[in-house]
């Protein structure tokens, strides 16, 4: 937003409504977006390569948290997909799930370490993808489940 879509798509706010903590990869584009993301519940977010001076001064690089047993990590940028689970393996050892973002790209591996990756894409940019989309998930006991990307249609 501004440039791919005016508004969050209401299926965005809903959904934001509804969870516990809000992810977000990094690509706000401005900080209104954050801040209306903020408004509707916590976030956890990080900067993307489209973000500048403002939002890199509220947002990490890296964010980090535990929740119900799951080590979780935010990334904007995780690289090229070729190779990507090693290298995130050999970045991320003490890590159960990576959320990363910048292709837009949905995505769901797990590395042979064990490290789930999740892209959710984007609900406002679809790029080279067919539909905008988001992802949702649910942690418990130390496990990842769940794990649902949701086709959106922007406003």
């Amino acid at each position: 937003m501004p440039k791919r879509a005016r508004t969050l798509p209401e299926a965005v706010r809903r959904a934001a409504t509804e969870v516990d903590l809000i992810v977000h990869a990094g690509d706000w584009v401005t900080a209104s977006v954050l801040d209306e993301l903020a408004a509707l519940g916590p976030v956890l977010g990080v900067w993307g390569n489209n973000d500048g001076p403002d939002l890199r001064a509220r947002l990490p690089e890296i964010a980090r948290t535990e929740i119900e047993g799951v080590r979780v990590a935010v990334v904007h940028d995780t690289g090229a997909a070729t190779g990507r689970e090693k290298r995130m393996d050999a970045a991320f050892p003490d890590t159960d799930l990576l959320v990363f973002g910048h292709s837009h790209i949905p995505w769901d591996t797990t590395t042979p370490a064990g490290l789930r990756l999740l892209n959710p894409g984007s609900p406002t940019d679809r790029r080279r993808q067919p539909r905008c989309t988001m992802m949702t998930l649910s942690l418990a006991q130390g496990a990842i489940r769940d794990v649902v990307v949701h086709e959106v249609v922007r406003d």
